[in-house]
Formats: structure tokens, C-alpha cells, sequence
């Protein structure tokens, strides 16, 4: 009996197991921040990080002094404390900031308040910054009101959400589409929330994202066609051509 008994209940734990719903072996495949969101028909990876648990940073050079360049370079150096990490602003030929940028409370750009083309200066563009256990977004004018003195920041644009409202010189749905990421806080600065598309979407749609679906008031775009997304729990590490500053979040 207390044979028969151990086979019984071997086939029913098998037989729970090929009955498990595939989302749910999904969701407990996946670890870490990142997770898939669908808005309005189009997909996407967002990264949520609560950063009273994760500290999120910014990267730029290696201890050799040179640019990380890639994900793939910067989750070697880094090892399994980071968590995710993607491109965060935009950058020159050299790889170097185009605007502010703050790395361990050290100023290695300044801010830019230059006018000039392309999306960086789609004004107001802003700045995305951390200061000990919380990170804001911030307009470009109203950042350098503040005065923050943060850990980490660094500079792109334009904004794609400004105090609840979609920025004013981004159109319903424009003609332009590309792989797009950005970032946007919630709860007091308390949440993190990083977005990447997985298809060429609009400045309008992903800035929907972030207001609609996200539920974030404050949201920046950092870059497009370069937008790269690093995430082992999905296993993940996207390739790229050599990329500027980058953001990720590593244990505390």
C-alpha cells in the first residue's frame, strides 16, 4: 500500500506541474525589475526599481578610463549585483554626455541650456537624477532652480511628461518610429521606472506610456535606435553600436 500510495501521489505532483499555466512558469522564470507591458497594441520592457531596496547609478568610464561602450562590458565589470541596466542619455562622437552628467556627486558635464536640432534639444528637455534613497525628473530650468546636488543625474530630451501633461511640441502620433527608452519616478521618488519598446513606436505613444500606463507624472526620454536594454532575469543583453552613459541598478 505504501508503495502504490508514493506512486499516487508521484503522477498527481506531475500531473499539477504539465497543468501549470503558462504565464505563471513564465513569471517565475523571470527575476529581477523587469517585466512586460502592453500599451495601446505595442509591447514593451519596463524596468521598476524600488530604490529604498536597489541603489540605481549611473556608469560612464571603467576604472581604465575609458567608456563602458556596451552592456555587455559593463555587466562583466559589475557581475550579478546589477541587476538591469540600459543606455541613459545621449551622447558625441567620443561617447561622451551631450549635457549634464553626475556620477558619485561629481560633476564631469555641465548642464547645456543651448538651443540647436535633433531631439536633445526639443526644448524643455530635462534631467534625470538620484539623491540618496530617491530619483526625480525634472525640466532643465526647473532643475537648475532646485539645485539638487545629487549622486547621479544626467541629461537628454526632450521631456516626454511634465507635471502630468504630455510635452507640448510632441503630436499625438508623429511620423517618426524608432526603439525608444526613457524613464519616469513615482511614489515621491521612491520608484524608478525605466521603459524600453520592443518595436518602432511614436514620441507620442511611448510618452503615453509613461502617463497612462506607468501612472508617472515626470518622465524623460533618453535616446532612440540606440536604445539597448541589459536584464538577466529575462536573459537578456542587447548588442548595440558603442553607447555613452549608462544607468542600472545594483544591490545596496
Amino acid at each position: 500500500m505504501t508503495r502504490r500510495l508514493a506512486v499516487l501521489v508521484s503522477c498527481l505532483t506531475l500531473g499539477l506541474l504539465m497543468g501549470a499555466p503558462a504565464s505563471a512558469q513564465t513569471q517565475a522564470a523571470a527575476k529581477g525589475p523587469c517585466r512586460a507591458v502592453e500599451a495601446e497594441g505595442q509591447p514593451y520592457t519596463v524596468c521598476t526599481v524600488d530604490l529604498t531596496r536597489e541603489r540605481v547609478r549611473l556608469f560612464w568610464l571603467g576604472p581604465d578610463g575609458l567608456p563602458y561602450s556596451s552592456l555587455s562590458n559593463l555587466a562583466g565589470r559589475q557581475g550579478p549585483r546589477l541587476s538591469f541596466a540600459m543606455n541613459a542619455g545621449m551622447y558625441d562622437k567620443g561617447q561622451a554626455p551631450v549635457g549634464l552628467y553626475v556620477e558619485e556627486g561629481r560633476e564631469m558635464k555641465g548642464v547645456s541650456t543651448a538651443n540647436g536640432p535633433g531631439n536633445f534639444h526639443l526644448k524643455p528637455n530635462g534631467i534625470f537624477y538620484v539623491k540618496g534613497d530617491r530619483a526625480g525628473v525634472l525640466d532643465t530650468a526647473r532643475y537648475l532652480r532646485a539645485k539638487p546636488n545629487p549622486d547621479f543625474a544626467t541629461q537628454s530630451g526632450p521631456m516626454l511628461v511634465i507635471e502630468g501633461k504630455i510635452h507640448p511640441k510632441i503630436s499625438t502620433d508623429g511620423p517618426s518610429q524608432k526603439i525608444r527608452n526613457g524613464v519616469g519616478v513615482r511614489d515621491g521618488g521612491r520608484t524608478a521606472i525605466f521603459a524600453i519598446s520592443e518595436h518602432p513606436v511614436t514620441f507620442g505613444a511611448f510618452a503615453r506610456l509613461f502617463k497612462d500606463t506607468l501612472g508617472c507624472r515626470n518622465a524623460l526620454f533618453l535616446d532612440g535606435s540606440v536604445s539597448s536594454l541589459y536584464a538577466p532575469g529575462l536573459g537578456r543583453s542587447d548588442l548595440s553600436r558603442p553607447l555613452g552613459p549608462l544607468v542600472g541598478a545594483v544591490a545596496r
